[in-house]
């Protein structure tokens, strides 16, 4: 009968070993950490951008969270047994570069290499969030990434009220709120953010009594003003995504110009009438606003949602797909709809995807930031229909 420790011998034999400091080097020039550890353990303390599957869990998750298996990876657990293991398993499945982490996670502290101790979830937030904690490709980690995210809103209208209701039930820890109106009653047919007791509220302090009634984990930070040239560079710094639900080509080239000079992913969204649209604006990774809409169209050829009207529901889809791609931009999950327009009729119930390339005249541009100026766009203020859409 084979023993333990002959077991472990052979699997040792059959793999590739490093320590401490060939795992630092590799990380450094690349490879992926990838800690085996439970969470009582690493909840004592993480190596800085590891990626946490407990080991029990690896061949379920591991797939899903490092599809390429051709990365580098170093497995660390706390002494480098159960890492050696993993590493034989790994190598089953088919990774190719692994290796396993010789005295881990003790040694790596025990020669004062670098490693902090994470946020954890408290016992309240493991419920709450527990249907995130189960899918491999979020867990606990991408919980507490998402409760440590920001995401600027654009708007408490007909798009951001449920963009923000499910980022807000989603954990999403802080939402920030632009928006100068008050509650109406001809609001109440699409935004949800309000009811019937608030009208005549300023729609800020509105959205932050709902979703702070959703979620006390949540930070809402409101901007009662009018987006504008003179305070938009004050503003978006420090958010990590921004969700368009603006009504007018003025707000939307003033926001566009702004995200690309920082860098910031935009989340767009448009409704008309029964016709919605969707789309990724991330100045990092592919087109914007600008390569989708060089110049604005007439203001006769954009009316607005008061003059032509818009089914109740339709934002409410719209802003949950807006929702819904903001998380993805946040984990990294999945394909975002970065150069890729998702149209969306409700009377046919079909959607299209167009591709958005990046137009080679347009000069706002991230390359070009330093060059950007941030001004108004006088002379438009109709609110606009970018392809077939209007917020």
């Amino acid at each position: 009968m084979t023993t333990f420790r002959e077991m472990l011998a052979a699997t040792k034999a059959a793999i590739t070993e490093t320590d401490p400091a060939g795992a630092e080097a590799a990380i450094a020039e690349g490879a992926t950490l990838l800690d085996v550890r439970e969470p009582d353990e690493t909840a004592q303390g993480v190596v800085p951008e590891s990626v946490l599957i407990v080991r029990g869990n690896l061949e379920a998750q591991v797939e899903s969270r490092i599809p390429n298996k051709d990365t580098e990876l170093v497995v660390m657990c706390a002494g480098g047994v159960r890492s050696a293991f993993a590493a034989k398993t790994l190598a089953d499945l088919g990774y190719t570069n692994v290796a396993s982490m010789d005295g881990g996670f003790n040694r790596w502290k025990d020669e004062s290499r670098s490693w902090v101790t994470p946020k954890t979830l408290d016992a309240d937030q493991r419920n709450r969030y527990s249907r995130h904690i189960l899918l491999p490709e979020v867990g606990e980690e991408g919980q507490r990434k998402l409760l440590d995210s920001k995401v600027l809103l654009l708007g408490a209208g007909g798009l951001g009220s449920p963009a923000a209701l499910y980022l807000a039930a989603a954990g999403v820890g802080t939402i920030g709120i632009i928006d100068m109106d008050v509650v109406d009653e001809s609001n109440l047919q699409r935004q949800i953010l309000h009811n019937l007791d608030r009208i005549g509220e300023r729609k800020v302090d509105s959205a932050r009594k709902t979703l702070t009634a959703m979620n006390p984990d949540l930070e809402v930070i409101t901007f009662d003003t009018r987006l504008g040239a003179d305070n938009i560079m004050d503003i978006l710094p420090g958010f990590d995504v921004v969700i368009d639900g603006a009504d007018n080509f003025p707000s939307r080239y003033l926001l566009n110009d702004a995200s690309v000079k920082l860098g910031i992913p935009v989340v767009h969204g448009s409704i008309f009438r029964f016709e919605g649209q969707i789309t990724v604006f991330d100045p990092l990774a592919g087109p914007t606003y600008r390569d989708l809409l060089p110049e604005p169209p007439p203001p006769e050829l954009a009316p607005s949602c008061a003059e032509a009207g818009v089914l109740g529901v339709l934002p409410g889809i719209i802003g949950s797909i807006q929702a819904l791609e903001a998380i993805k931009v946040l984990l990294d999950l999945g394909d975002s709809l970065r150069g890729r327009l998702l149209a969306f009729d409700a009377l046919e119930m079909s959607f299209r995807e167009y591709k958005l390339n990046i137009d080679p005249d347009n000069e706002v541009t991230y390359a070009n930031r330093d060059l950007i100026k941030i001004t108004e766009l006088d002379g438009l203020c109709q609110p606009q229909m970018s392809t077939a859409a209007v917020a």
